[in-house]
C-alpha cells in the first residue's frame, strides 16, 4: 500500500471537537517524522490546521446516545460505505478511528477485512459499561491506544495489544498554568480584573445544549448577585447561534453573560469556577487547576437504557482518575439548578481549595506521558503503519 513514491497514506475519522483536538496533534505529529505522508477521511479545523485534507464536514458525526444515531441511521450508513471505499481506494497503510466508537469501529471492521491496519484511539468505556465489547474490538482493531492509564488492562486480560499514549492535553497544560495566566486570560478577553467570574460550558453538541443549557442558565439565574459575570465559549458557530437563541429566554441575565466563539481554555482559564457538561471539559478544568461543578442530562430514553447499564460510580473524569468524589456531580433529574448553585457557592467560597488543587496536580502529573502531546500516539501508530502486511 501507501503511495508510489514509498511515503506513506493515514486515514484518520474524528467525529466530534475533542476527537478533533488529538486528531490535531496526532497529525502535527506524525508530519514531523513523515513529511511526505498523505492523510484521508473526517476531521475538523484543528486537523486541518495541521496538513489534514478531510472529505467531510465533522458535523456530520457528532451524536449523541441512542436515539440521535438510530434518527440518523440512514445517512450514516451510506457516509459508513463511502469511507470504506474512499480508504481502499486510497491504500491507505493504517486507518485511525479517534473517538466516535460506535461508528469507528464499524469502519475498522470493514477495513481489517480488506488488508488495512486498524487502530482504535481513545478507548471506549468498556470499563464503565458492556466490557464483553472487548472481544468485539479485538476482532476489529490492530491496537488500542488509550488516554488513561487504568484503561490499558481490561485490554490486556482480553489479549488485545494496547498502548497508554497519555492525554495531550496533560502536556499541553502545564503545572501552574491556569492560576498563572488568569489575569492575562481576562485582559485577552476584555473581562474584569476584579469579581468572580464563572465559566459555563454545556457541551460541544447540538444535543447536549438542548439538554443541559437550560439547567445551566437557570443555575446562572440564580447566582446572578455572587457571580461578576457568567462566560460561555460556544463550541463552533452553530453552537453559538444555538445558545443566542436560548439566552434570549432568560431576560434576568442580560448583561451578566458573554458569549464567545471557542477559546474555551482561555474562558476557563480567566474563571474562578466552572460549570460544566460531563466530557473533556472536565479534564482540561482540572489541568487547569479550576474548581468545578458537573452536570449532565440525556434523553429520557436514552438514559433509561444506559442506566441500566453502566457500572462505573462517577462519570467527570477527575472523580474516575482519583476512583473518589473531588468534584460535584449532578446528572440526568439530580441536575436541580438550585442544588447546582449552591454547589458553585461553595466552590467560589474556597472551601478545602488547597487539598483539592494537590489532587488535580497528581492526577495531572500520572496523565502525562512523554514531553510532546501526540508523539507517543504518533510513534505508535507509524510503527504498525510501517509493518509489511
Amino acid at each position: 500500500m501507501g503511495t508510489p513514491d514509498g511515503s506513506l497514506t493515514i486515514a484518520m475519522v474524528a467525529g466530534e471537537a475533542s476527537g478533533d483536538n488529538l486528531g490535531a496533534a496526532l497529525t502535527r505529529e506524525i508530519l514531523k517524522s513523515e513529511p511526505g505522508t498523505r492523510f484521508v477521511g473526517v476531521g475538523g479545523p484543528a486537523m486541518i490546521a495541521e496538513g489534514f485534507t478531510t472529505d467531510h464536514d465533522i458535523e456530520i458525526l457528532s451524536v449523541n446516545g441512542f436515539v440521535d444515531p438510530l434518527l440518523r441511521l440512514p445517512s450514516l450508513v451510506r457516509l459508513l460505505f463511502s469511507l470504506r471505499d474512499n480508504i481502499v481506494a486510497s491504500g491507505a497503510d493504517c486507518f485511525v478511528g479517534i473517538d466516535s466508537n460506535f461508528f469507528n469501529l464499524l469502519l475498522a471492521g470493514m477495513l481489517k477485512k480488506r488488508g488495512i491496519k486498524t487502530v482504535q484511539y481513545v478507548s471506549p468505556t468498556v470499563w464503565a459499561w458492556r466490557s464483553g465489547r472487548v472481544k468485539k474490538i479485538a476482532r476489529n482493531v490492530d491496537l488500542m491506544m488509550t488516554l488513561y492509564p487504568f484503561e490499558t488492562k481490561i485490554y490486556e486480560d482480553h489479549g488485545v495489544p494496547v498502548v497508554f499514549v497519555g492525554h495531550p492535553r496533560a502536556n499541553d497544560i502545564a503545572p501552574g498554568d491556569g492560576p498563572a495566566n488568569q489575569a492575562a486570560a481576562r485582559a485577552q478577553l476584555g473581562l474584569p480584573e476584579q469579581g468572580d467570574i464563572l465559566a459555563i460550558l454545556p457541551g460541544s453538541r447540538g444535543s447536549e445544549v438542548n439538554l443541559s443549557g437550560r439547567d445551566f442558565l437557570n443555575t446562572a439565574e440564580l447566582l446572578r448577585d455572587r457571580v461578576e459575570l457568567f462566560v460561555i465559549p460556544a463550541a463552533n458557530e452553530r453552537r453559538h447561534a444555538q445558545l443566542s437563541r436560548l439566552l434570549s429566554e432568560f431576560p434576568m441575565l442580560e448583561g451578566k453573560v458573554r458569549l464567545t466563539r471557542g477559546q474555551s481554555r482561555e474562558v476557563m482559564t480567566a474563571a474562578d469556577a466552572v460549570l460544566v457538561n460531563s466530557g473533556t471539559a472536565t479534564l482540561e478544568a482540572m489541568l487547569l487547576r479550576k474548581p468545578m461543578v458537573m452536570s449532565y442530562r440525556l434523553g429520557k430514553l436514552t438514559y433509561s437504557i444506559v442506566s441500566r447499564m453502566v457500572t462505573t460510580d462517577w462519570f467527570a473524569l477527575p472523580n474516575i482518575l482519583a476512583e473518589e468524589t473531588l468534584v460535584p456531580e449532578f446528572i440526568q433529574d439530580d441536575a436541580d439548578p438550585q442544588v447546582m448553585a449552591d454547589a458553585v457557592r461553595r466552590l467560589l467560597g474556597r472551601e478545602d481549595h488547597e487539598n483539592l488543587m494537590q489532587q488535580f496536580a497528581e492526577i495531572h502529573k500520572r496523565l502525562q506521558c512523554g514531553a510532546t502531546p501526540g508523539r507517543a500516539a504518533a510513534d505508535a501508530v507509524l510503527s504498525l503503519a510501517r509493518k509489511p502486511t
